[in-house]
């Protein structure tokens, strides 16, 4: 392919996952080969040498989560920690990150899930499935356990060198793939953003697009003012991008989100049900396969952070900081957090492609999406961190589409006949609940004022989300704005 590989490519999908690292999900991917792809390409796996000190200081190895493993698809069996100080204590062993980039890093990971499942224990909303141990954190999924993200990385392109933006917990990494930067937040609770993204860059371009949510509105509307203003046909949800796909009528970009919580939880956040994740990933790569755009369609799969989950690759300290914002906790955003797993999909991609940003490249990040964006249709770079990255046009290296389907003939892994976390409220469920009190509605008064009702299930949040959102909608449609 050319420079302009890109051409060829009319319909950008992406799908963020959540909370899982790169080794965890994919660090085995090729280790039956001494990590060589099929094409000979260096893969930066596991190899079963990789450890870290547990609470006494003894090795604790790194091992692989197969059927034979109690509750495999639920775990580590708890959440690890995911925010700022928690990443800092995996990375360097102390919640104080260092002043420079230390010879060691990614030692603390198994001390780190200790100290989080003793205070989890002493509070209450936590699940800490019983035999969970400080070891359960170096687990890492066989790829036949994960038998629909394996199949595609192996089928199509792994990314084993894109990193979190920042290292720290879910919104603020996700801000990133949204608009290039968190405006200094490290926190989900400060996840309220007016840095402009890149839906208002597509829109004032004329280039069509879409955010959907799975059962329930998505998440990221109400992260950002520019979006809150946004014609409400440019939010769905999963049946609707389904519905699109098979009709050829998909924007040019689509961003999905998975379900945050409830019997459906699909996101794949710790501690819920990975097969349902594994589910969701075959459907969406079927909605755009089977669909008339398939030829044109380059698919990205990702996730938004590692979750405490062991990676043992250092994240980079070249992270170029995006913008003028002060971070918070002292920190100017010139590290990424630990790698995450990207795979991407398309027909113009080579079997076993292992695929990382050119020599001496800034690597990648959730802003390379944008980037690629940005070439495509010849927008601005939102932030210093997009404006230095590279896009996927190298990947893109087939001269014609394939026709042939790497997932003929995969099964997706069956759900578990249990699931212990299936009405507990997941963390963004109330952050989501928390946003949509906080839109502007009047009341019966005629006022503003709203209390969110009291709420114990997942299923209460996901009807008061739904309701709130049906509101403002109807609220907007009779031209009611304040």
């Amino acid at each position: 392919m050319t420079a302009s590989s890109l051409d060829q490519i009319d319909t950008f999908v992406v799908l963020m996952l959540e909370n899982r690292s790169f080794d965890h999900m994919l660090g085995w991917l090729y280790s039956a080969s001494n990590n060589l792809s099929p094409t000979g390409q260096a893969f930066d796996g596991l190899t079963g040498s990789e450890s870290n000190p547990g609470s006494d200081g003894s090795p604790v190895s790194v091992f692989r989560i197969t059927s034979a493993t109690p509750s495999a698809y639920f775990m580590p069996g708890a959440d690890p920690g995911e925010g700022y100080n928690a990443m800092n204590d995996q990375l360097y062993g102390s919640i104080a990150a260092p002043a420079t980039e230390p010879a060691v890093s990614n030692t603390g990971f198994v001390t780190d899930f200790a100290y989080t499942m003793a205070w989890q224990a002493k509070e209450k909303g936590w699940t800490i499935l019983p035999g969970t141990v400080e070891a359960d954190v170096m687990g890492c999924f066989d790829p036949s356990m994960l038998s629909i993200l394996s199949g595609l990385a192996r089928g199509f392109a792994v990314c084993d060198a894109w990193f979190a933006p920042a290292p720290t917990e879910t919104l603020p990494n996700r801000a990133f793939i949204h608009a290039g930067t968190s405006q200094g937040h490290l926190k989900d609770k400060d996840a309220q953003y007016t840095a402009p993204t890149i839906y208002t860059a597509l829109t004032t371009a004329g280039v069509s697009w879409m955010m959907y949510g799975y059962t329930s509105p998505p998440l990221g509307r109400t992260l950002f003012a520019d979006l809150q203003a946004v014609p409400d046909a440019n939010f769905g949800l999963f049946a609707d991008f389904q519905t699109a796909a098979a009709a050829g009528t998909l924007p040019a970009y689509s961003f999905l989100e998975p379900a945050w919580g409830g019997p459906g939880q699909n996101d794949q956040h710790p501690v819920s049900d990975m097969a349902a994740g594994e589910q969701l990933i075959h459907d969406v790569y079927y909605a755009v396969r089977n669909g008339p755009k398939w030829a044109s369609t380059l698919l990205i799969i990702t996730y938004d952070e590692s979750g405490g989950l062991f990676d043992h690759v250092a994240p980079p300290w070249t992270a170029p900081t995006p913008d003028a914002t002060v971070g918070e906790q002292g920190f100017d955003f010139n590290r990424f957090g630990p790698r995450v797993p990207a795979v991407l999909v398309s027909p113009l991609i080579a079997a076993g492609t292992v695929f990382r940003p050119p020599a001496g490249g800034q690597p990648h990040d959730h802003t390379v999406v944008l980037k690629t964006l940005e070439t495509r249709y010849g927008l601005a770079p939102l932030t210093k961190r997009d404006a230095g990255a590279s896009d996927l046009s190298a990947v893109l290296t087939l001269a014609a589409p394939r026709t042939d389907d790497p997932l003929a003939g995969v099964a997706v892994p069956p759900l578990a006949a249990v699931n212990p976390t299936a009405q507990i409220p997941t963390h963004l469920q109330q952050i989501q609940a928390e946003m949509m009190a906080d839109l502007p509605l009047r009341d019966a008064a005629g006022g503003d004022h709203h209390v969110m009702p009291p709420m114990t299930t997942s299923a209460d949040y996901d009807r008061y989300i739904a309701e709130r959102n049906a509101a403002w909608k109807a609220q907007r449609a009779a031209g009611i704005v304040f």
